[in-house]
């Protein structure tokens, strides 16, 4: 087991206490997209900053659109990863000690709500609505929203907790 894991502790020790980030990650995510839906017509574009716009557009594939050309069976691939991702996740929160392993998470809680919040969207429609658009100069990333913020920042705490942990078993074993 990952360290920091054992059984289930106590509700009020584990890493459930971190739920309601996710719970808020989804509510956040859900809001401003609905917000751009009814406010913006797909790819109009406001600048914000000479490196990012604001643009309403729709994404039925993953991350830097992969497999958004296929027939749609993709939809309910990335539900089942969703769910499953998710429920996996949440299972580890259970059994995290929390006050020790805070960041872990914070990161877990975060990849959940953006997990969840994505799905939500491929649940009721098929596709991702996105609209951050960072771009510099003639480089352009792919449009994204709140729930893939939250994916990306959870899991660099994911990867900050992995760094911190390798470097105390080092001390440790020196």
């Amino acid at each position: 087991m990952p360290a920091g894991v054992a059984q289930a502790l106590p509700l009020g020790l584990s890493g459930w206490r971190f739920l309601p980030l996710a719970a808020a990650i989804i509510v956040a995510d859900q809001v401003v997209k609905a917000w751009m839906v009814q406010h913006f017509t797909l790819f109009e574009r406001v600048r914000v900053l000479p490196v990012l716009d604001i643009i309403l557009t729709y994404n039925t594939g993953a991350a830097f659109s992969v497999l958004s050309d296929a027939s749609g069976w993709q939809r309910w691939l990335f539900v089942l990863l969703a769910l499953g991702v998710s429920a996996g996740l949440i299972v580890w929160l259970r059994r995290l000690r929390a006050a020790a392993h805070g960041l872990l998470a914070c990161g877990l809680a975060l990849i959940i709500g953006g997990a969840l919040g994505n799905m939500i969207d491929r649940l009721a429609s098929g596709r991702v609505v996105d609209f951050i658009h960072v771009h510099w100069g003639q480089a352009y990333f792919p449009a994204f929203n709140v729930a893939d913020s939250a994916i990306t920042v959870g899991a660099l705490a994911l990867l900050i907790d992995a760094w911190r942990e390798s470097r105390s078993v080092r001390r440790v074993d020196a």
